[in-house]
Parts: structure tokens; C-alpha cells; sequence
């Protein structure tokens, strides 16, 4: 029996430690399965965010890529040098030494390319120092893309291109000035590009941690990628690069520990749990990273314009406390560029970017928006007057900068959220703003009104009346007597541009500078000499004088539309004078000289208008060989106005007569006038005692009277 009791007692204890183990062999099955599955989850995830990061990251690349050869891009492209030097003769040779040559060791382009205004006319093309056919290269893509580039207005146009080694980046921006200038029809184009090497495939994958990074033709199987388009989004290649997989390289560490123990299971349970929350700290640090840069400006740690509309849009209420925006842009930046290197103006921007944030209690935020172009927030119960008064007090004195004295000074231009207007309206107020302080002169500050839109409209609907004015002939021509001094019998006419409306009559001084800023100048030009030649052949044995624009003069293309129009209309060019004021002797010498060379030996005659107002030499007027010379009529009304006006005036036709330049005198009133002008040796008069502006019509009658007495 107590054996019995014995076997019973061994099989119930053998059966409980069977129970028991199966229970903790279910147990320990089921903790494996869910914690396999946990871990499972875990390393997918872990892939999958490192893979997602990794992808931000190679966009961020290419972004980077991008961004740093447009800048490169403009800051040639936007140069006066480069402006001036690819209009003149020398501009192959000018393009080689500063960016051919360059291109055969220069970290940032491979090759250079000027393109002629025609878009077609290749100026200088050099692909690591040797010269190289652009079209060959890249093929007709590249061509699409100067088309699109040649409008000065607009940022660089950058696309990436398939070549015949590879995949290159191409950037291409018109040649402008950096200040605003007269609009050119047409303007040549500068591209840099950048080849995908594996330099710069290394470059770019050290900078943004994607190890073993590679270009290829297509998706390459089990590895991550991200595709590059070209100009018309098709896909020409792939940023390639394997999964770092830290999940999986987790899990292959801790597998032979699962099935040692349970203890050691719960560490690596808890080991997972604090690379998870490792990785996601992390992947948030990263984020916000992103998310900073993405707002702020690089160099000044300022907001720039994408943070700036965020921070309005924030900011949208039409409480007291809405905000108001000053624009600040630096006088004189380019100047210090220039002089010292961008070096030193990349500090200047960081000292002034220091400066702005702290010009004021007031001041919110501050944002760099272009180059040296600032934005600051303010909301508070400060007056405007007093935060313009605080921002140009910080360039009251010179900046200090290793040990260089740097002066620049600040136009302002400031607008108030009205209502519930938009960030975007916002600032471009206060774009409107700022562009009317610099118009006004170099330290002004001006605030947004309503005025400035109306005037915006006003001188839009007045270019189009001069388009339709020009193209239906509404602007007329009149006609200024000019006189023999000795004889007082009328030897030739100047033509004058009239322009007649229903409302009144438009002074030239409004219609002819604005048809140099809309590009109107060279079919306003046309007209006029097409309109007063076709009078002046009823006049014969009388010479015509027809005022040309500096902005004509500088077109290459202008003394072959004034022969043709001689020959359409059998004009003798020996009776033709133009007239042309000091200012295109320094606008664009080298192409005036050209034109002017070129219409004279057709016959046709210069008269350097307004002399004695502006800033001829000596040197200039026997280089350009004037047939004539006005003297303006500020120097004839000084006459009466001081007693060494007749002095002066007899020394400037005295160095006339020096130089063998007839003189003509104009704006002459009173009979004084024309005797002191004739007894100094002026040989030609006008004026309103000679003759005020005429009709066609009255000019004829004039003569007809003249012929008959």
C-alpha cells in the first residue's frame, strides 16, 4: 500500500513537473512567438524610417546640388562686368579668361557656356579649360533651356540633362546688370554645369550620411533610389544606395540570445525598447533639423522667405496687435563685394542680420530674403517712424570687419497688415514700398499706400496707349526752325516728338522715358524718323535733325534700320542729322562709336546735344568726331542770370571752335541772347525768338512767306 501510495505520489509529482513544464514550455512559446513578432515589427520599422530618412535625404542631396550651382549661377550671371564685357567685341576672350579658363580645375562648374542674344550664337563654350559644342554635349534640351533663361527677370533655370558621358546639371541665367537698367530686347545667356561624377557623388554622400551611393540607369533591385528628371520630367537617371537595415543588423545580434534564456530575452526586450527610443529621438532631432533649415537662411540663422510667410500666416488677426513689415535693403552691398570679396560680404551680412534682430525691443523675427535683402516683424505700440529711425541708426557708422572700415546705408520700405490681407499681399506692400524708397535715393524710407498700386496701373495703361499711339501714328512730329546766326535764313529743322489725346497733351519728357523702360524706344525712334523724313523731302535744301536715344544708339541693330528706312524713302543721308545726348558716351561707347561709324559714311551727321550739362571731355568729342555741337540751354539762360554767364559760354564755343565743331545754340528767348551767342561765333540758332515747334503745315507756310519777301 505504501508502495502504491509511493507510485502514485512519484506519477502525480512527475505528472505536475510535466504539467508544469509543458505550462512553461507553452508559456515560454507563446512569450517567443509575441516577442519574435514584436522584434519582427520593431526591425521592419526601424528599416522603414531609416529607409524614409535616407530617401529625405537624398533629395536634400540633390537639392543641395542644385541650390549651390544656381547660386554660382547668379552670382556671375548678375555682374555689370559680365554684363558690359558680353556686348562688346571682346566677349569670347572676356567669357574664356573668367569662366573657360576656370572651368578646367573649379570645384563648383565643369564647363561654361555664353550664349549670344540670339539664342542661337554660341560666345564662348569651354568644358574643363577646352573649348566644346554645347549641342553635341547635351543635345537640344540645352537649347529649350536658354530660351526659357534669356528673360532677365527670372531666377536661374536649372534642369538636369542627359550628355554623352553621363548625367550633368545645367544652370542658365541671362547676362543683366546688377542695378536696374534699361530693358534690352534681348539678352545673352550664361550656364555652368556640373557633371554627376563620382566626386560629386562622393561629395554628396558624405555630406548627407548615404554610404555607397551610386548613379545609375535604372532601379537597382533590393536597393533604395530616388530618380532624377530632366527639363521635360522625364526620368534620365537614379540616386542609388543600399538600405542600412539597423533593425536587421539588431536583430542578427541578439538572435542567439532568445533561446538561452528569459532573462536574457527581457533585456533584449528592454535593449529594443531603448534603440527605439533612441532612433526616434533621433529621427526627431533630424526632423526638426530639416525642419529649421528649411525655414531659416544658412548664412544669417534668419528666417528666410518660406519662414517669414509662416510666421505672417501665424500672425493673421485683425487685432491691434497685427504686424507690420519693414523691408530693408543694403546701399552699396554690391560695391563691397566687389571690393573685398564675398568672404567679407557673407560677414557683413551676419553682422547685420545681428544687428537688425536687436535694432529694436519690438522686433519679433527678423528674415533674409535675397542677397542683401532683409525683412523685419514688428508688434508693438512703436511708431513707424521711430523702427525706421532704429534700423538706419545701425548704419549711422562704418562696420568694422578685420580690420577693413565698410560703409553701407539701408533703403526701407514698410507696410501694416490692413484687415485681413494675405502674408503674400503683406510683403509685396511692402515690396512696392521698398522699391519707391530706392527710386527716391539711397537712405530713404517709405511707407505703403494705396497711391503707389494706383500708380503701378496708371503707368500700364499708359505703355499701352504708347504701344497703340506708336503703332497707329497718333504721336506726331513738329518741327523747330534753325537758323543761319549771320543770315537769319532758316537752314534746317529739328524734328520734335508730339503726342496728342483726347484728354490732353502727353509731355515727351513722360512718353519718351517711358517708352525706354517698356522697350518701346526703337519703334518710337522709327516713326519719328520715318514720319519727319517724309515731310522733310518738301523741303529740299534744308537739313533735319532727329534726336536718337542713348538706349537706340546702343542697339546693334539700329544703323541698318536707319539706312533702310533713307533708301525706302530716297532720302539723302547728307541732310540727315542725329542728335545724341553726353550720356551714351559712357552708357555703351564701343557700340555707339560702332553705329555712329557706320552711319557716317553713309553721309549722315552726329550733333552732341545738351552740351555743357553733363560730362563729355575734351577726349570724347574727338573720338566720337561730331559734326556738331548744341549747347544746352542752361548755359544760354545764364546770360541773364550772373555776370560770368557770358564768359562761360563764349569759353565752351570757343573750345568748339578749337576742336572745328560748328555750334548750335537752342533755348534762345530774347534778342540779347542771340546777339551775344552770334558775336561769340555761333553759327546756327533756335529757340523760341527764331521759332516755336510747328505743324508740318505751318513750317511750309513759314518758307512759302520767307521765298516770297
Amino acid at each position: 500500500m505504501s508502495s502504491n501510495l509511493a507510485g502514485r505520489y512519484v506519477r502525480t509529482q512527475t505528472s505536475s513537473i510535466i504539467a508544469t513544464t509543458v505550462f512553461f514550455l507553452v508559456v515560454a512559446l507563446v512569450l517567443t512567438g509575441l516577442m519574435a513578432h514584436v522584434v519582427a515589427t520593431m526591425t521592419r520599422s526601424a528599416n522603414e524610417i531609416d529607409d524614409a530618412r535616407a530617401s529625405r535625404a537624398a533629395r536634400a542631396a540633390i537639392g543641395a546640388f542644385v541650390g549651390r550651382l544656381s547660386a554660382t549661377t547668379t552670382d556671375n550671371a548678375v555682374w555689370d562686368d559680365a554684363y558690359s564685357a558680353v556686348s562688346s567685341s571682346a566677349a569670347a576672350d572676356w567669357a574664356y579668361e573668367n569662366w573657360g579658363k576656370t572651368s578646367e580645375d573649379y570645384a563648383l562648374y565643369d564647363g561654361a557656356i555664353v550664349i549670344g542674344p540670339d539664342r542661337s550664337s554660341i560666345v564662348s563654350a569651354y568644358a574643363k579649360g577646352k573649348p566644346f559644342q554645347p549641342s553635341e554635349f547635351f543635345g537640344q534640351g540645352f537649347y529649350q533651356q536658354i530660351n526659357v533663361a534669356a528673360d532677365p527677370g527670372r531666377a536661374p533655370v536649372i534642369n538636369f540633362i542627359k550628355t554623352e558621358s553621363g548625367i550633368a546639371l545645367i544652370a542658365s541665367q541671362a547676362i543683366q546688370p546688377f542695378e536696374d537698367a534699361p530693358k534690352l530686347p534681348k539678352f545673352s545667356v550664361l550656364s555652368f554645369y556640373k557633371a554627376f561624377t563620382s566626386e560629386v557623388l562622393d561629395t554628396l554622400s558624405d555630406e548627407h550620411e548615404l554610404e555607397g551611393l551610386s548613379l545609375e540607369t535604372t532601379p537597382k533591385p533590393g536597393f533604395l533610389n530616388t530618380p532624377i528628371t530632366d527639363i521635360k520630367g522625364a526620368v534620365i537617371g537614379y540616386l542609388v544606395w543600399p538600405s542600412k537595415a539597423p533593425g536587421s543588423a539588431v536583430f542578427q545580434q541578439v538572435y542567439p540570445y532568445l533561446a538561452a534564456s528569459t532573462i536574457i530575452l527581457s533585456l533584449f526586450l528592454i535593449g529594443v525598447l531603448l534603440v527605439g527610443a533612441s532612433e526616434a529621438r533621433r529621427l526627431r532631432q533630424l526632423a526638426q533639423t530639416a525642419r529649421f533649415e528649411a525655414s531659416h537662411d544658412s548664412l544669417s540663422g534668419l528666417l528666410n522667405r518660406q519662414g517669414l510667410l509662416r510666421l505672417l500666416e501665424d500672425l493673421e488677426s485683425p487685432d491691434p496687435s497685427s504686424p507690420r513689415l519693414y523691408l530693408v535693403d543694403l546701399d552699396g552691398f554690391k560695391a563691397v563685394n566687389d571690393a573685398w570679396g564675398h568672404a567679407v560680404g557673407d560677414d557683413l551680412i551676419r553682422i547685420v542680420s545681428n544687428a537688425l534682430m536687436t535694432s529694436h525691443p519690438e522686433v519679433l523675427a527678423a528674415a533674409r530674403l535675397g542677397g542683401d535683402e532683409f525683412a523685419l516683424v514688428h508688434i508693438g505700440a512703436a511708431a513707424r517712424e521711430e523702427m525706421e529711425e532704429a534700423i538706419l541708426a545701425l548704419f549711422a557708422e562704418p562696420f568694422k570687419i578685420d580690420g577693413r572700415t565698410i560703409e553701407v546705408g539701408a533703403s526701407i520700405g514698410a507696410a501694416a497688415r490692413d484687415g485681413d490681407i494675405s502674408s503674400l499681399e503683406l510683403l509685396r506692400r511692402a515690396d512696392m514700398a521698398l522699391y519707391r524708397a530706392k527710386a527716391n535715393g539711397k537712405g530713404q524710407a517709405v511707407e505703403y499706400d494705396p497711391e503707389l498700386d494706383r500708380e503701378r496701373i496708371r503707368v500700364a495703361e499708359l505703355e499701352g496707349l504708347l504701344k497703340n499711339a506708336i503703332a497707329s501714328g497718333a504721336i506726331e512730329a513738329v518741327f523747330q526752325p534753325l537758323v543761319s546766326a549771320s543770315t537769319g535764313a532758316v537752314t534746317g529743322l529739328e524734328a520734335l516728338a508730339r503726342w496728342r489725346t483726347a484728354t490732353g497733351n502727353i509731355s515727351p519728357e513722360i512718353f519718351i522715358p517711358l517708352a525706354e523702360r517698356c522697350g518701346l524706344i526703337d519703334a518710337l525712334g522709327v516713326h519719328m524718323l520715318r514720319t519727319s523724313i517724309g515731310h522733310a523731302k518738301s523741303w529740299p535744301g534744308l537739313t533735319l535733325s532727329v534726336n536718337v536715344s542713348p538706349i537706340q544708339l546702343c542697339n546693334p541693330e539700329f544703323a541698318a534700320e536707319v539706312i533702310s528706312v533713307l533708301q525706302e524713302l530716297d532720302f539723302n543721308p547728307n541732310r540727315l542729322t542725329l542728335e545724341i545726348t553726353e550720356g551714351v558716351l559712357m552708357t555703351n561707347p564701343d557700340q555707339a562709336r560702332r553705329s555712329i561709324d557706320q552711319l557716317k559714311r553713309v553721309g549722315i551727321k552726329f550733333a552732341l546735344d545738351d552740351f555743357g550739362c553733363g560730362y563729355a571731355s575734351i577726349g570724347a568729342l574727338r573720338q566720337f568726331g561730331f559734326d556738331r555741337m548744341k549747347i544746352d540751354r542752361s548755359l544760354v539762360s545764364a546770360l541773364d542770370e550772373g555776370a560770368n554767364g557770358a564768359d562761360v559760354l563764349r569759353a565752351t564755343i570757343s573750345l568748339a571752335t578749337a576742336l572745328r565743331i560748328p555750334v548750335t545754340a537752342e533755348g534762345i528767348e530774347t534778342t540779347r541772347q542771340a546777339a551775344v551767342l552770334r558775336d561769340a561765333g555761333c553759327d546756327q540758332l533756335q529757340g523760341y525768338l527764331i521759332g516755336k515747334p510747328m505743324s508740318a503745315y505751318d513750317i511750309s507756310s513759314r518758307l512759302e512767306e520767307e521765298s516770297a519777301a
